[in-house]
């Protein structure tokens, strides 16, 4: 069986112009049916590459299927099946289409077999989330949009930039294992890591997603920063500084979100917080590592997806976003709190969850590797996570204080998104074999020893008595986090203004002294040669006879010397 060179995300793009076009009662057929459709022809797929073609003296491979790209496709397109269910209450058609785009783009990310197919895919995906995030239609989710546009299209120029220099060291477009040891490799790692929210720019991620609407957020969650993975896992394994570069976004997503208020931007940063995880299983880069980075990457796209899904359900329903603001919802909203808390406790890496037979692999990897040190920060930042996402938010969103809110649970499509998604993420912790199986490598690892499940326990108790015995130090209040974001969002404004100010003062002083120095000129001009001036006053016979006699002596003198 051959494989088609048409990259099966091709199914969600396409079909993400058709919704604009269909009537309301085909629409969310179509918004249902396209990422079953996909999910199908990604599953049937067989492995290996597609005919390649000749672009520009290259060989494009446009279609590559293996066990790790099939892995990413396949999330991908089940997240595109669960936004969607979730979004159907969605007016906003734009935001569907682009979503799917979006999507249906991270698919042919997870499916490219050369560089160049794999940055057209990247950009798609770029503009894709940009338009996911204007389509908000608020003043600050433009401004957040512009920011967000301007950041990846930084991180596009530095891959492509790489890919150019790349090309000419190599001579090939192949996507295969690097190593930054080049110019051109260095700037390809570096525009992953920009999309990978990697430090020093990782701001923009928490800046944007809380500023998309109620059910944009959670389709923004799912394709950028795993499609990074992705490509990091493709592309950079076993490269030591993403180990340093890992563990500096665990604990710099981990301290950002317990100072946070608003309940989306700490599932933001939560976000940088276990990409990091990811990022440092690559960097360890053993096949265990490996491993545990995929199934981490696949699992957390079901449990973030379901926490934003129960913080969408809460905006949707009461329009407050803010943590003070909030509390006591349980009492109306017992669906949409059991589904948050689940998705809270796989966070967590809580015992048969998602988040437990995935995220132990990478700590076991560091054990094997005899990287104790490494081993200690992973166990450290468990607690951490747990502390900001597996408690703080469901505890100040859902219980804490009684807010006198009493919203209903959402409607009919955005709970079964929500107990699709809980089910997976129980059901991938209860029987993780069938995750293991889609993993890249042949999985020799048993989550449930008695030491694994000891240490979890142990440490989540702990955590757990920790933010209580430091709840007043937790309650949160109106408050502004400053971030890296600062420096381009403040100070590179407030610099701009200068410059500016400086630039037009200055023009404005040329402007004034060139102005009357030609002022000046012409009064001269006018002075002397105007109707009044003595050079256009009519002579007598005797003057001129008188001047063209000087000039003839001048000239006689000079003539002689």
């Amino acid at each position: 069986m051959t494989i088609s060179s048409l990259p099966p995300g091709l199914i969600l793009v396409f079909g993400a112009f058709l919704l604009p076009i269909v009537g309301p009662f085909l629409r969310p057929l179509l918004v249902l049916a396209l990422p079953l459709l996909t999910i199908w022809q990604v599953w049937h797929m067989p492995e290996g590459a597609s005919p390649a073609f000749t672009l520009m003296g290259y060989e494009i491979i446009t279609v590559n299927v293996d066990a790790l790209g099939r892995l990413f496709a396949l999330i991908f397109s089940l997240m595109a099946f669960a936004g969607g269910l979730f979004a159907l209450n969605q007016k906003r058609i734009l935001e569907l289409s682009a979503a799917f785009t979006y999507a249906g783009s991270a698919v042919g990310v997870a499916f490219a077999g050369d560089l160049i197919t794999l940055f057209v895919f990247w950009e798609i995906m770029a503009l894709g989330s940009t338009i996911v995030l204007l389509s908000a239609d608020t003043p600050q989710a433009t401004k957040a949009a512009m920011r967000y546009f301007m950041v990846h299209m930084f991180g596009g120029a530095l891959m492509l930039t790489g890919i150019f220099l790349y090309v000419f060291d190599t001579g090939g477009v192949v996507l295969t294992e690097m190593k930054p040891d080049t110019v051109g490799t260095a700037l390809i790692l570096a525009g992953i890591l920009v999309n990978a929210a990697a430090p020093p720019l990782s701001a923009w991620l928490a800046d944007a997603y809380p500023e998309a609407s109620w059910s944009g957020t959670v389709f923004l969650s799912a394709f950028t920063t795993k499609a990074a993975v992705y490509v990091l896992i493709r592309t950079f394994p076993g490269t030591e500084l993403l180990i340093y570069v890992g563990v500096f976004m665990i604990f710099y997503g981990i301290t950002m979100a317990l100072l946070e208020n608003d309940m989306r931007r700490i599932l933001a940063y939560s976000i940088v917080n276990q990409v990091g995880f990811m990022v440092t299983g690559i960097g360890i880069g053993t096949e265990m590592a490996l491993n545990g980075a995929a199934a981490h990457a696949f699992a957390h796209i079901i449990y973030k997806a379901l926490l934003l899904m129960s913080a969408g359900s809460v905006l949707y329903m009461t329009g407050k976003r803010k943590c003070t603001d909030l509390g006591g919802l349980f009492q109306s909203m017992p669906l949409t709190t059991l589904c948050g808390t689940i998705g809270a406790l796989a966070i967590s890496a809580f015992p048969w969850t998602s988040g437990f037979v995935s995220k132990s692999m990478i700590n076991q990897a560091a054990a094997n590797e005899h990287l104790a040190l490494l081993w200690f920060c992973l166990m450290a930042a468990s607690a951490g996570v747990f502390l900001h996402a597996g408690i703080k938010f469901p505890w100040f969103v859902f219980f804490q204080k009684d807010s006198g809110l009493r919203p209903k649970d959402p409607p009919w499509n955005m709970r079964f998104a929500m107990i699709l998604f809980s089910a997976f993420c129980i059901g991938l912790g209860v029987w993780p074999e069938h995750l293991y199986a889609l993993l890249p490598f042949a999985v020799d690892y048993e989550p449930y020893t008695d030491a694994h499940l000891l240490n979890a326990l142990q440490l989540l108790l702990f955590a757990g008595l920790a933010f209580f015995l430091m709840l007043p130090m937790m309650k949160r209040t109106l408050t502004i986090s400053l971030d890296t974001d600062w420096f381009y969002r403040r100070l590179a404004t407030a610099i701009i203004d200068r410059i500016g100010t400086f630039i037009g003062n200055t023009d404005k002083a040329i402007r004034e002294r060139t102005m009357s120095g030609l002022n000046s000129i012409l009064d001269y001009v006018w002075q002397h040669h105007g109707p009044e001036g003595s050079m256009a006053r009519t002579w007598t016979t005797g003057n001129m006879v008188l001047l063209v006699t000087i000039f003839l002596c001048v000239y006689l003198v000079f003539s002689f010397i």
